[in-house]
């Protein structure tokens, strides 16, 4: 079944940014659509999703949030991560976040393929309706 996925990559550190997206479009099936809408930061990320929850299936969102000295990584990334959660809750739709926090740019280096893990997890939760019908069926045939 071909599918819609929007991907919102903030590219504030774009080494790490293209490399999540490389990871994350080897994992989505070539059959489907794919859009890629750049932002700024992850901070912009939710609001772009929100923006277009309505015409995609599925959707990424990726991007690096490194720890400086003040605690601004703390608020960005909690708040990143509890509006896409909101999100996919309210809209039913999955949204993998390959959002990576880390304390260093070494570090952020060595989670680029952490894009990959999103895509899979979006691709499970597509797959859960499908593996359901065969599960019901099953029974059914008992």
């Amino acid at each position: 079944m071909k599918r819609k996925y929007l991907i919102v990559l903030a590219d504030y550190y774009k080494d790490i940014s293209i490399g999540l997206l490389k990871s994350a479009l080897k994992k989505i099936p070539k059959k489907n659509s794919i859009k890629i809408i750049y932002v700024p930061g992850v901070f912009e990320i939710p609001v772009t999703i929100s923006k277009n929850i309505n015409r995609y299936d599925a959707f990424l969102a990726l991007g690096c949030v490194i720890k400086g000295q003040t605690p601004h990584f703390d608020f960005i990334s909690q708040a990143s991560t509890n509006a896409i959660m909101n999100l996919s809750i309210t809209s039913k739709k999955p949204i993998g976040n390959g959002i990576i926090t880390c304390l260093n740019m070494s570090q952020a280096k060595k989670r680029k393929k952490k894009g990959g893990e999103a895509a899979e997890a979006v691709l499970s939760v597509l797959s859960q309706k499908w593996e359901q019908i065969l599960i019901q069926k099953t029974i059914l045939e008992l």
